[in-house]
């Protein structure tokens, strides 16, 4: 078996060159940036503090959730990239088929499920932005730049779901097996049966054969 799940199954070298220019790596770099974007963004002029009050309230219509949701998602975003990056590197180097199974697996609800979060982010944030009605004193720049690249990460955690989706079929279409007991065009030999001119000897007792027992003579 000469690869499984994209990778050498003996286990291979680390080649940078290769690696950095990978789709799947590429676009989880991008994603690991618009993540960066969007809590960064949020947590230095998501909250501001407007008429000098002296609490300060999410620019996205004083929603104090809205902006604690998108920073969140941001932060388990960034961090999910950093981890998933490591592991992209480590990959060719396990050799191990189920650990890679394990990992592409996680690779893909993780990144499913990233995928419908981010849609909610940008939905969520567009919809509270388009309800605020005072303005004044709010960074309007910060507040778009969170809501584009909320939506531009939901493109790439979408690509990466496809990605994931498509490593993790290539893995079962190269570790699969078929049971032969299912495959009909390699049938069971049958038991060979005996001819038909075969007769069974009779069964004959010889009372003076060689090893039969003789009484002895007085």
């Amino acid at each position: 078996m000469e690869s499984v799940y994209g990778a050498a199954l003996s286990g291979g070298s680390f080649d940078f060159q290769s690696f950095i220019k990978k789709p799947q790596t590429i676009v989880r770099l991008l994603s690991w940036l618009f993540s960066i974007v969007v809590f960064a963004t949020i947590t230095a002029e998501g909250f501001v503090n407007q008429h000098q009050k002296e609490d300060t309230k999410c620019i996205f219509n004083q929603n104090d959730s809205a902006c604690s949701y998108g920073n969140a998602v941001g932060i388990l975003a960034f961090l999910a990239c950093v981890a998933f990056i490591i592991l992209d590197a480590y990959f060719p180097q396990i050799s191990n088929a189920n650990q890679r199974k394990h990992i592409v697996i996680s690779d893909l609800v993780f990144s499913g499920a990233w995928t419908f979060l981010w849609f909610v982010c940008f939905c969520f944030l567009a919809n509270q932005w388009s309800h605020t009605v005072e303005i004044e004193g709010i960074p309007q720049d910060a507040a778009r730049a969170v809501i584009a690249f909320s939506f531009f990460s939901v493109i790439s955690w979408a690509l990466l779901t496809l990605f994931a989706f498509r490593r993790y079929h290539q893995g079962m279409d190269e570790v699969g097996y078929t049971d032969p007991s299912h495959d009909q065009t390699t049938p069971y030999p049958n038991y060979p049966s005996a001819p038909d001119n075969y007769q069974q000897a009779p069964f004959t007792h010889s009372s003076t054969g060689e090893g039969s027992y003789q009484p002895p003579a007085y």
